[in-house]
C-alpha cells in the first residue's frame, strides 16, 4: 500500500486544504501526519513543542510518516518541517511527491502568523521566511513535481496537482 500522492511544502502552502479537496475528487481518504502526531501525543503540536521539546515532536513525526507511507493509500500531507529529516527524505524516494510552492506573502496571510505555529512564535514573518528559505531545497529534492499555489485558488491548484500526478 502506498499513498496516491504525498504533499509537502511550507506552512500556508495549502497542503491540508488542497489535500482534502484532491482526496474528495479522487474518491480516496485524506491523512495529515500532524493530526496523527496530535492523536498519538494526546495534545496539540504547540503543547508538544512547549512541554516536550522539538526533538520529541520530530520523533513522533517520524513514526507518523513511516506508518502513513506504509498504511495509507489516499492523499497524504506532511508537516512543513518533515523534510528536514534525512530518513524521511530517503523514505519519500519512490513515492509520488508534489511540492506545493508558496510565496512568503501568501504563506504569511494563510497561516495568520498565529500562536498555533510553534516555530513562528517569535518574529513570525522573519521566522517563516527563514524556514521557507532553508527548506525549499529539501522540498525540491523530494518532489516529483512542483505546483505553485501563490495567488491561486484551491480548485486551480487541485487541478494542477492532479495533472502533475499523471506526469510523474
Amino acid at each position: 500500500m502506498s499513498p496516491r500522492v504525498v504533499l509537502v511544502g511550507a506552512p500556508g502552502a495549502g497542503k491540508s486544504s488542497v489535500g482534502r479537496q484532491l482526496a474528495d475528487r479522487l474518491g480516496v481518504t485524506f491523512r495529515d501526519t500532524d493530526t496523527d502526531v496530535e492523536r498519538t501525543a494526546g495534545k496539540p503540536i504547540t503543547d508538544i513543542f512547549v512541554e516536550d521539546g522539538e526533538p520529541a515532536f520530530r520523533s513522533l513525526e517520524r513514526a507518523a510518516i513511516t506508518a502513513a507511507l506504509r498504511e495509507h493509500d489516499g492523499v497524504l500531507a506532511l508537516g512543513g518541517g518533515a523534510v528536514t529529516n534525512p530518513e524521511t527524505r530517503a523514505e519519500l524516494a519512490g513515492h509520488r511527491v508534489v511540492f506545493l510552492d508558496v510565496g512568503l506573502a501568501d504563506a504569511a496571510a494563510r497561516v495568520g502568523l498565529n500562536r498555533d505555529r510553534p516555530l513562528l512564535l517569535e518574529s513570525p514573518r522573519a521566522q517563516l521566511k527563514k524556514l521557507m528559505d532553508a527548506r525549499r531545497p529539501l522540498y525540491q529534492e523530494v518532489a516529483s513535481a512542483t505546483v505553485v499555489t501563490t495567488g491561486r485558488g484551491i480548485e486551480e491548484v487541485v487541478q494542477d496537482v492532479e495533472d502533475a500526478m499523471g506526469h510523474v
